[in-house]
């Protein structure tokens, strides 16, 4: 069994209201050494398959139908194996 650890943040191009809504707090909190704030999911699957490159192949093609959008998001997949 595989434990994976999908991470997904807008593309640096996209706006982030959301992380820039933080920053601007951190700010008024009186952190002057925060330079950027981006906001973004944090997934984890648990998959039932043989191998590990099975488990990256079945993430990467679930990410590009379902879980980010490849438009706007980028994803970073992590996969370890984990006792059943």
């Amino acid at each position: 069994m595989f434990k994976a650890v999908v991470t997904i943040n807008f593309k640096k191009s996209i706006l982030d209201p959301q992380g820039n809504a933080v920053y601007k707090a951190l700010k008024s909190l009186g952190y002057e050494s925060v330079r950027d704030v981006r906001i973004g999911k944090h997934i984890e699957v648990n998959l039932d398959v043989e191998t590990k490159e099975k488990a990256e192949a079945e993430l990467k093609e679930m990410c590009d139908k379902l879980l980010a959008n490849p438009v706007i998001e980028d994803y970073y997949i992590e996969v370890s194996e984990v006792e059943a």
